[in-house]
């Protein structure tokens, strides 16, 4: 159930670059977790496109032209990740950034995007009205 967050400066991505991103981003991180492919596991992972207006590095703009920056937040529950799956989402995360650039040989460096993995705590997550723990999401997973 991850719910994962792409910010980029504004503009940087064409349709068809975003639909490659949008397509593949969710199904990578859900693999890397280990969640099963169903309709309910696809449900509740969402991804969201934030275009950001003012890209600063060092204290100044993103000059105009320069190739766009990444950051990518996976929020997950908490307990559900160990170093394997960590390392395995952030490699899944950067080669679709990487496939879908025109330079994808730019993101073996640590300018070109960052992947950070938010492990939501325990009773930190609701959804329906109700607090939402692990246990609830696996339940919900794979009786599906």
């Amino acid at each position: 159930m991850p719910f994962v967050e792409l910010f980029l400066p504004k503009g940087s991505l064409d349709q068809e670059q975003r639909e490659k991103i949008g397509g593949r981003l969710v199904s990578e991180v859900m693999i890397a977790e280990g969640a099963p492919d169903n309709e309910i596991a696809r449900a509740i992972s969402w991804l969201v496109v934030n275009e950001i207006d003012a890209w600063f590095v060092g204290g100044r703009p993103l000059p105009a032209g320069e190739k766009p920056k990444y950051v990518v937040r996976v929020g997950v529950p908490a307990g559900s990740m160990d170093d394997g799956k960590r390392r395995d989402i952030v490699r899944r995360v950067t080669r679709v950034l990487a496939d879908a650039d025109a330079d994808p040989g730019r993101f073996a460096q640590p300018t070109a995007a960052w992947v950070h993995i938010d492990e939501i705590p325990e009773g930190n997550w609701g959804a329906g009205g109700e607090i939402v723990r692990i246990e609830d999401i696996a339940a919900l997973v794979i009786g599906a």
